[in-house]
């Protein structure tokens, strides 16, 4: 009897341990510290989106003629341009990093322009 309680605990524990580990998921970048450094051109970042770096492809964004459903939609996310900065050079979940494809003034205007139209 006195063995079973103890296994009944030692098991309990680790079971408060294992639970302790689950969830938190994937750890979330603040979009503070990705800032813009440079001023973006939303005129040249519709180039960008609509162009070869593919956004258009797999994020749905209206003034784009954007239909994607691979990504977020934009328009219901409307995300900052900051988060669109972080996101792009860095990528999260499914989607892939662009800081070493897309130049910063590049990333910088593509932020521009879909925190200026994301969700109107």
């Amino acid at each position: 009897m006195r063995r079973t309680a103890l296994v009944l605990v030692v098991l309990a524990g680790a079971l408060v341990l294992a639970a302790a580990g689950c969830g938190g998921g994937e750890e979330q970048v603040s979009a503070t510290e990705t800032t813009p450094s440079l001023e973006g051109d939303p005129v040249a970042g519709k180039a960008v989106y609509t162009g070869a770096s593919a956004c258009i492809g797999c994020h749905a964004l209206a003034d784009a003629g954007a239909t994607a459903t691979v990504g977020p939609n934009l328009d219901d996310t409307m995300p900052s341009a900051a988060l669109v900065v972080d996101r792009v050079t860095n990528g999260q979940g499914g989607m892939p990093p662009f800081g070493n494809t897309l130049t910063e003034q590049q990333i910088a205007d593509v932020a521009a322009y879909i925190s200026s139209v994301a969700g109107k």
